[in-house]
């Protein structure tokens, strides 16, 4: 089976070691990968969320040879207020990067425009007003580079403010197609999405409840991608998906071995709570089981759908 995690926030301190703020073992970005790649991850996006995210994104994406996005987070638009040179410098500075990579010479990391979009479950990081007052010109960018948006909403408001946004501005696949990320709407929402011709991102954090199950069963399997957020939106056992889990023995190609706290890591173990890119296949089994279909089936029509999404040109190979 071959699977693209297209969400990995490799940029959180924990992957670093360091939880809330304090260390507690060492990087081992170098074994989460490994493990990623033992479960059959070929390829990972890693998510650039602030003007430091996206920079650290980028070096992470090079040093790994993975990809990344580049963007402002909805939670994230107040630093573009606080940029000193304001709206203009923000996006200069993020103009500049993308071309710096982009251009000749450059790595070619940055595959994607994200990550963008609205959140209106945590208006005490940022405003609405703040929020769509730059929305338009952060997603222009995907037609001024011809890359695909990597989109996040957040409540059934910010998906109405989202899609209109989308349509005032001309939005159309053309530009580089899109997907909306950890996904948790309704189904009528996944289906405008879908008619829209935009693709539909599933982690644990969209399989929590029974209407997001019964969501998932109407995404069309042309229109759905898998991803893990990790560190966040692990599928925990008060999920109601977990039900469609096979017990994870250490033969099951769900096991992972975990120490239960981080202070307790040990060279080539994760840790409970933490998920990471290996972890894709949990969510493939569930939705594999949702779809009742086989997993194999369902791994290599999800990996055609993110390689048409973000690595076009290795399409076929």
């Amino acid at each position: 089976m071959r699977f693209a995690d297209i969400a990995v926030n490799l940029t959180d301190p924990m992957y670093a070691g360091t939880y809330v703020g304090r260390p507690k073992h060492a990087c081992d970005i170098p074994q989460v990968l490994a493990r990623a790649r033992d479960k059959g991850v070929q390829k990972i996006l890693i998510s650039g969320t602030s003007a430091a995210d996206n920079i650290k994104a980028l070096k992470l994406a090079k040093e790994y040879d993975l990809h990344c996005t580049a963007g402002c987070h909805p939670t994230s638009t107040p630093e573009i207020d606080a940029h000193p040179s304001g709206f203009e410098g923000y996006m200069q500075d993020l103009r500049g990067l993308i071309d710096s990579d982009r251009g000749e010479g450059g790595s070619k990391r940055i595959i994607s425009i994200g990550e963008i979009g609205l959140d209106y479950d945590r208006l005490h990081y940022s405003p609405r007003e703040t929020q769509l007052k730059y929305l338009p010109d952060l997603l222009k960018l995907s037609e001024e580079y011809r890359l695909p948006l990597f989109l996040h909403g957040r409540s059934s408001e910010s998906h109405v403010d989202l899609v209109r946004v989308l349509k005032e501005i001309g939005w159309s696949p053309s530009w580089g197609g899109a997907v909306l990320h950890s996904f948790t709407g309704t189904i009528s929402e996944m289906k405008e999405l879908v008619n829209m011709g935009i693709y539909v991102g599933i982690n644990g954090c969209g399989l929590k409840l029974e209407e997001n199950l019964e969501m998932v069963k109407q995404i069309p399997l042309d229109h759905l991608i898998l991803e893990t957020d990790g560190p966040w939106c692990s599928i925990t056992t008060s999920h109601a998906s977990h039900k469609n889990l096979p017990p994870a023995t250490a033969e099951s190609d769900l096991f992972i071995q975990r120490v239960s706290k981080p202070a307790k890591w040990q060279d080539g173990s994760g840790v409970k709570g933490r998920q990471e890119p290996a972890d894709i296949v949990v969510v493939a089994h569930v939705v594999a089981a949702l779809k009742g279909i086989s997993i194999e089936e369902l791994s290599e029509k999800v990996w055609e759908n993110s390689m048409r999404l973000f690595w076009p040109s290795e399409v076929g190979q």
